[in-house]
């Protein structure tokens, strides 16, 4: 049975937290960090190992023990290693990106970071990235982190979300609005 997004989220939360609160306890929250870039990677540039998480056809066992096999390959810490095993048991592993997710807001609270979503329709050089972190760092008051995709729907501009605020200043939201504009008028 496949779960909703938000059912899926619901529980990450849970496995983050856990694995959150145990990595701090026991001051390995560098090796949780670079555990969950290592396990980004592998899941942005492994099919395999995505197909594997959301694999219904092995066993618990099976899964277990392949977990147990990537944990020490990766060199995974004790609290990953051990959340992603429980995983395993419980049939959960289809929700490990979502864990990934979950762990890297509460890493990132915990430094006093916050991640901005950029969309622009071009890649941005790296002195618009250092220009627009310096800029949202003195807004937000916080250490930024940028997220950036590209969109060439958006013509120009950018789009920026930091937490619930956006600001769209995109040349399409901008034709959208002349557009609607023009409605009134006519």
């Amino acid at each position: 049975m496949s779960e909703s997004a938000s059912e899926c989220v619901g529980v990450a939360k849970r496995y983050a937290t856990a694995t959150f609160d145990l990595s701090k306890d026991q001051k390995a929250l560098d090796n949780l960090e670079t555990d969950i870039v290592t396990i980004n990677v592998l899941l942005s540039d492994s099919a395999d190992f995505v197909a594997f998480l959301n694999s219904p056809l092995l066993k618990r066992k099976e899964q277990i023990g392949a977990m147990l096999e990537i944990a020490k390959t990766l060199g995974l810490s004790k609290a990953l290693a051990g959340v992603l095993c429980l995983m395993a048991e419980k049939k959960r592993l289809s929700i490990v990106p979502y864990l990934v997710t979950e762990l890297s807001k509460l890493i990132s609270e915990e430094k006093g970071e916050v991640t901005a979503e950029i969309i622009s329709a071009t890649k941005l050089t790296l002195e618009q990235n250092k220009k627009l972190v310096e800029t949202l760092s003195s807004s937000t008051g916080k250490i930024v982190k940028l997220d950036s995709m590209t969109d060439k729907k958006i013509i120009g501009g950018l789009i920026v979300k930091v937490g619930s605020r956006m600001l769209d200043t995109s040349i399409r939201a901008k034709l959208i609005s002349l557009q609607a504009t023009m409605k009134e008028v006519g």
